[in-house]
């Protein structure tokens, strides 16, 4: 599995602005950098602000392993959602 694919490619990519100066005709290119945040981290935040959200635990919030499980319990929806999209 290629990177873009592990990762599900950018999530808010930015590239190459056009622009068009209609008074003298002049056009300009920007070009950007930033290729944004991964599909697949984007889609792990969104699962982790869900597990805090209906979480009525606080010590997650606070012990190391809580934050730890939950970072990699995020990762894993992220990646079965990547695999979901492929089918």
């Amino acid at each position: 599995m290629g990177k873009e694919n592990w990762t599900g490619g950018p999530a808010f990519p930015t590239g190459t602005q056009v622009e068009q100066n209609n008074a003298t005709g002049e056009t300009t290119i920007h070009q950007y950098l930033s290729d944004g945040m991964s599909l697949r981290d984007y889609f792990a935040a969104k699962a982790m602000n869900g597990m805090y959200a209906s979480d009525t635990e606080d010590w997650c919030l606070t012990e190391s392993y809580g934050v730890d499980l939950r970072a990699k319990d995020a990762y894993k929806m992220a990646d079965a959602m990547l695999k979901a999209r492929e089918s």
